[in-house]
């Protein structure tokens, strides 16, 4: 393999189901050596649907490019090893409740004593501070909370979710990026850092035309459907044979579309003739452009639009994605061998580096897979470990 960008860095990821197992896998996919800490019975995703045994496709997800150990954190060894351990780490992630890893005497300040070095990312709920600091962070509660769950949906409609978890992996993409900025300042001043992120926060700062909307003065964002709240047309479009996506967002664009449907017209109609006025107008917009489309499949309309470059594109379910030449010419399914799972698919990574491309290629650990290499390295011998293991203090 090409060296990575992250080669020599050592994680620790105390952490479990999502947001934080997604911010420390592309800092594995990166090359950082990240060490998955997980309680005696594994992450809560190791027996999620499709699992056999305790690995299951959902954990190998989140986890592949990990070593694994096991650490009972309710016991003092356990929680001996662990601080043990965070003495040669560069990065520790935890997404328990604020709190819990105080309790445990793994909190921030507890091990920047021992370790100036150390950058500590928390993932939670509601954020280490705040009066709601102690509610448990759960993605389907963070999208009500945050807002994004009342724009979600069909106008006048009941409320709905975002189809992936935006405010879990917002909040451990917003914690990778809080991660290599305290990397660049401890490589300016040699001091580590606390990073601390939240689903809640996470969702508030993705609604960006929301918040610009209510800022503004034009009232509190509704539901849309697929329609824009800056630009019109740009939303899902009804042909004979189904639905696709139509991206007319300015002047130039709308007069492009008017001339190929056949109704140059629009472009002076005093409630077309900006964007300020499609905007305002964009259902009667929508109801008058579907009169046109309805009449053709959408492949007519893909081609129309595509040989004269105006944005459109169909809408893929996911067998569509994963055959689409594109997402494969660009990697986006990678296999992977799993002694239990068998050939395996997994998503690859959006990130392309020309001098230090990401592995995505390594499978997530069995649970408790390389307890003794780790303890090993950090010094422990045969006779420590012995009496750990009695102790139920690792496995």
């Amino acid at each position: 393999m090409p060296a990575r960008a992250l080669d020599g860095l050592r994680v620790l990821d105390v952490t479990q189901v999502m947001a934080g197992p997604y911010c420390s896998m592309v800092l594995a996919d990166l090359g950082a050596d990240v060490i998955k800490v997980e309680p005696p019975a594994g992450d809560s995703t190791r027996v999620m649907p499709g699992a056999s045994g305790l690995d299951s496709p959902s954990f190998n997800a989140v986890n592949r490019g990990k070593r694994g150990i096991v650490l009972n954190l309710k016991t003092p060894a356990g929680r001996d090893v662990l601080r043990r351990l965070a003495r040669a780490t560069d990065i520790l992630i935890e997404n328990y409740r604020p709190g819990v890893m105080a309790g445990f005497g793994a909190g921030y300040e507890a091990l920047a004593a021992i370790n100036p070095r150390i950058i500590y990312a928390s993932i939670s709920g509601y954020g280490q501070t705040g009066p709601q600091r102690a509610r448990g962070g759960f993605d389907l509660v963070a999208q009500g909370v945050s807002g994004i769950m009342s724009v979600t949906g069909e106008p006048g409609g009941a409320p709905a979710k975002a189809g992936v978890p935006l405010t879990d992996l917002g909040a451990g993409l917003f914690a990778l990026v809080g991660i290599l900025a305290a990397l660049e300042h401890r490589h300016r001043t040699g001091a580590g850092q606390h990073v601390d992120t939240a689903l809640v926060d996470a969702g508030v700062a993705l609604s960006v035309w929301e918040a610009t909307e209510y800022f503004s003065g034009a009232g509190v964002p509704a539901a849309l459907g697929s329609a824009h709240r800056m630009n019109a047309p740009y939303q899902a479009i009804c042909c004979a044979d189904g639905y696709i996506t139509l991206g007319a967002a300015n002047d130039r664009l709308f007069a492009r579309f008017c001339d190929l449907i056949g109704h140059p017209e629009w472009r002076s109609r005093p409630e077309y003739a900006t964007n300020a006025g499609r905007v305002a107008n964009r259902r009667l917009l929508a109801e008058e452009i579907e009169t046109i489309t309805s009449e053709q499949p959408r492949a007519y309309w893909l081609a129309l639009f595509d040989a004269n470059d105006l944005p459109c594109g169909p809408i893929n379910d996911y067998a569509q994605v994963f055959a689409d030449p594109q997402v494969r010419a660009r990697e986006m399914m990678v296999e992977t061998d799993h002694p239990t799972l068998g050939r395996t698919r997994m998503l690859g990574s959006p990130i392309k580096m020309s001098a230090t491309p990401p592995d995505v290629t390594r499978r997530a650990p069995l649970l408790g897979e390389h307890t003794e290499e780790i303890l090993r390295e950090a010094g422990y011998q045969d006779e420590e470990i012995a009496a750990l293991r009695a102790a139920r203090a690792v496995g």
